[in-house]
């Protein structure tokens, strides 16, 4: 038998602390799960946000020392015994989910060499395609879906290899991000029109993606473009991403006709909060959140929060069984936005921390593993 590999992590040992690198427990897989060696590693805003921040007033169950982190992707390594799409040697991405609250352990974060994932959570990628690349996807990927097809967000028809138009649009506020690059190639492969907004420099990028449409989100005239574009089309709803976006769709839903849900995926709070931090994004919070409620109550509209996780929702085995592994393998689907890879090993994840906190545009930061 083989010796048990030696596992490495970066560490969070307690609230709003910075990461040190040490050995951690080889993890075992459930009867649902597998275990993978990283290749890569991308990092997200809630990343820097929990380590900031701390985890008391939204994940409030995480016991320290931890292991964060929810994007992967590397080289399956063992399989529980009632996996049956993987197997040792595959090349995999996936969501980690050590902060999940039925989860809840430190063998499911993202930062360390070998992790548990779940097999629902988790889709094959092709030979051709570097594990940099692929680890751009998993937690924009749920988020998108989640704001996409959960019954409690916008309820849309699932994505398909060959799937027909439905006849009705939906707005993506902030295609740029890593949540829209997903949402927009979910809702297109759902077969809905998709109209979005970017900055006039990554136009481009949202026209391949497959956006019909694309306004500059900095222009104060947008939001009644886009008001003007969606008469005489049906709306599905819309997806809200960045600061202030929420209230960029009341104002263009409002007029539409159809579904006037927006499912909100960025909190209403400052992107870019300094003095009495806690106290500024509390008070701008509330606020926010009444004036939403208010709006979206007389214009006859709906909003909700989306939860960055499909992983224990019918919504995965759309996604990640039927869908993604044969859009990746095709070309379909597009790992994006692009990677940048700043970095190599654990010790370079509090740097991409760092980096990721000064924000990017159109690109995701990865550190190789």
């Amino acid at each position: 038998m083989a010796p048990t590999p030696t596992n490495f992590a970066a560490w969070q040992l307690g609230p709003k602390q910075r990461f040190q690198v040490g050995e951690a427990p080889y993890p075992t897989p459930g009867p649902d799960e597998i275990v993978i060696k990283n290749g890569a590693v991308a990092i997200n805003p809630i990343d820097w946000i929990l380590q900031d921040q701390g985890t008391s007033m939204s994940f409030g169950w995480i016991k320290y020392p931890f292991i964060f982190g929810s994007d992967v992707s590397g080289t399956v390594m063992q399989v529980g015994n009632t996996v049956t799409r993987f197997s040792p040697g595959d090349r995999v991405m996936g969501q980690a989910h050590s902060v999940d609250k039925k989860i809840n352990k430190a063998a499911y974060g993202a930062f360390q060499s070998y992790i548990v994932l779940l097999e629902r959570n988790t889709a094959p990628i092709p030979d051709s395609m570097p594990f940099e690349t692929a680890a751009v996807m998993p937690l924009t990927l749920a988020t998108a879906s989640a704001g996409l097809f959960e019954k409690d967000q916008l309820g849309l028809e699932y994505p398909h290899l060959d799937k027909k138009p439905t006849g009705r649009t939906v707005l993506i506020w902030g295609g740029s991000t890593s949540v829209g690059c997903n949402a927009i190639q979910l809702a297109v492969a759902a077969g809905y029109e998709v109209i979005t907004t970017a900055s006039p420099k990554n136009f481009a990028l949202m026209k391949s993606l497959g956006a019909s449409e694309v306004f500059d989100y900095k222009d104060i005239t947008t939001p009644s473009k886009i008001t003007k574009a969606m008469e005489g089309r049906i709306s599905a709803g819309a997806i809200a991403i960045g600061e202030n976006s929420a209230f960029r769709c009341l104002d263009i839903l409002g007029s539409c006709k159809g579904d006037k849900h927006i499912a909100m995926a960025t909190f209403p709070i400052p992107s870019q909060p300094k003095r009495f931090a806690t106290l500024q994004i509390l008070y701008s919070f509330i606020t926010s959140m009444i004036s939403i409620t208010v709006r979206s109550k007389l214009g006859g509209m709906k909003t909700s929060f989306i939860w960055g996780s499909i992983a224990h929702s019918p919504v995965a085995d759309a996604v990640y069984t039927k869908f993604l592994p044969g859009a990746l393998a095709s070309g379909r689907f597009q790992a994006a936005p692009e990677a940048l890879v700043v970095g190599e090993g654990l010790d370079a994840i509090q740097e991409a921390m760092d980096l990721q906190k000064k924000g990017v545009s159109a690109k995701k930061i990865v550190v190789k593993l």
